[in-house]
């Protein structure tokens, strides 16, 4: 899995003593982006799975928010997977476990889901701003494991900037793109229907495509269903 554009730590923002990091895009976009989870989660218990956790934040404030949901947060990059750790711990959140170690472009993910010991069966997959600065192998692993372990009625949530019909949605998704690009050939916006294929054949179908804030999407896919 690629290195982020800013590594979270490296980017001038604060380092806590502890190891937290502070995502300057976390403070714009949790709120919004809750609102959208909360009515597929609300009422419901089980696990949940975050991909790509980053400083761990958004776990954090999402399981003071669902307290019936036992929610798994993950990272590649080892200072990410301390900050998920601090944040926990500084929050005293007892349903968040332990960050797992996922690397996307491995459709099993880690050896913990592959050998049970990690979630069972997920009642949903969140995550947010990851595919477009990775290669695009990251974003196939993100939809096929999310096919593998979400239960019959799970849901898979990706939040960012996408491309729609081979559009950008704003000027500035367009100058962003071209800015990745030139930074990482493998890197860039992506567009929804290339995400809508790959779910298809792994057996998901985009179900919602919800507009957020700041010219981002948040696509939500679910299983095909035989009618």
């Amino acid at each position: 899995m690629a290195e982020y554009v800013v590594e979270f730590g490296k980017d001038g923002r604060r380092v806590e003593s502890d190891g937290r990091l502070d995502a300057a895009a976390f403070h714009r976009n949790h709120e919004a982006i809750w609102a959208v989870l909360a009515p597929f989660l609300s009422g419901k218990s089980g696990n949940v799975v975050e991909v790509g956790s980053g400083t761990g934040q958004h776990v954090v404030d999402f399981a003071g928010r669902s307290p019936d949901i036992t929610w798994w947060p993950s990272d590649l990059n080892e200072a990410h997977l301390k900050s998920i750790a601090a944040w926990s711990a500084h929050a005293q959140r007892s349903n968040v476990r332990p960050p797992l170690r996922i690397d996307l472009t491995d459709p099993v993910w880690c050896p913990a889901m592959r050998h049970g010991s990690g979630p069972g069966p997920l009642l949903a997959v969140f995550c947010a701003n990851v595919v477009h600065i990775a290669p695009w192998p990251v974003a196939e692993g993100l939809i096929a494991g999310a096919s593998r372990y979400l239960q019959p009625a799970g849901r898979l949530f990706i939040y960012g900037p996408f491309k729609r019909d081979g559009k950008h949605t704003a000027v500035s998704n367009a100058v962003f793109d071209t800015s990745l690009r030139n930074g990482n050939p493998e890197w860039g916006v992506r567009d929804v229907a290339e995400m809508e294929q790959v779910a298809k054949d792994v057996g998901l179908k985009l179900i919602a495509t919800v507009e957020m804030p700041a010219n981002n999407l948040i696509l939500v896919f679910g299983r095909v269903t035989a009618s």
